[in-house]
């Protein structure tokens, strides 16, 4: 089987720089809440945005703001907070290689899975995320569509009593769920309690009218979404209809050739970029 590929991204998530590096990186990534600076680019949670030339420099008067903690992005292989490390020129190139590859066509909505469990699609989706904040010309919204799990905001390690569930539930406004984690131009949906009947949320048309909500109201904004596994799931296949674009996260050593194709069988095909390669070692 022939299919579009971005190429073999042999991430290696190990990482041995040290924590106060990191607090360093997160000391020159905070944000002072207060009204952007001419040439830049107002973009909040309630929809409120100037579009003027020049660096994009959101501010977040209406999102919550969290504090990352350092030694927990450390223990949780979230190296893309710091721009020196070796392995962010490789979420680079991914960058790259997805905005080429999309822009053409206007995709702006991209759903990240994976065939099985542990792999690293959570860890690729934050580690692309911050990546695609750093980014001249786009802003990024990270959000947790794994309703099964919810994983990115304990990742982050921090807490977060409310999430995409419940505003497909409980019709909670979208202000009461975006968070700024103190990374210029990133904002994040990750929490609520996990629900089983996932499957029927994902797929359902309140869904559809938000990622197209989503997808059309920033010109310069990618939503990436943190998806569950493909294989024994219907979460994703139920997704896929509404989002533009997907990427599939392989683990080197155990994704299997079979699981492979099979993952790729569930996937409408004009969407597929391409797969992450994720090397533990």
């Amino acid at each position: 089987m022939r299919n579009k590929t971005i190429g073999e991204m042999r991430t290696n998530l190990q990482i041995s720089e040290k924590k106060q590096m990191v607090t360093k990186v997160l000391k020159k990534l905070k944000k002072v809440e207060s009204p952007p600076q001419r040439g830049q680019t107002t973009d909040t949670a309630d929809g409120s945005d100037g579009h003027t030339l020049g660096w994009n420099s959101p501010a977040y008067t209406q999102s919550e703001k969290i504090k990352l903690n350092p030694a927990v992005l450390t223990a949780n292989r979230l190296i893309c907070i710091d721009p020196g490390s070796p392995i962010v020129e490789h979420y680079k190139l991914l960058r790259t290689q997805i905005l080429q590859r999309t822009r053409a066509k206007g995709w702006n909505t991209i759903m990240i899975t994976s065939p099985n469990p542990g792999e690293g699609k959570t860890t690729t989706a934050i580690n692309l995320a911050l990546t695609f904040a750093r980014e001249f010309s786009n802003t990024a919204l990270l959000v947790d569509a794994d309703l099964k799990q919810q994983a990115i905001h304990k990742k982050l390690g921090y807490t977060s009593p409310a999430g995409l569930s419940d505003y497909l539930l409980y019709d909670t406004p979208m202000n009461d769920l975006i968070v700024w984690p103190g990374i210029e131009k990133l904002t994040i949906i990750s929490g609520g309690r996990t629900i089983d009947n996932s499957t029927e949320l994902l797929g359902s048309s309140r869904m559809g009218e938000l990622v197209h909500e989503m997808k059309t109201r920033y010109d310069d904004r990618y939503v990436l979404f943190d998806v569950p596994p493909l294989i024994n799931v219907a979460d994703a296949v139920a997704f896929a209809p509404i989002v533009d674009a997907i990427l599939i996260v392989v683990e080197d050593g155990k994704t299997s050739n079979h699981q492979i194709k099979t993952a790729l069988q569930m996937i409408p095909q004009e969407k597929f970029l391409g797969f992450v390669m994720n090397r533990k070692q």
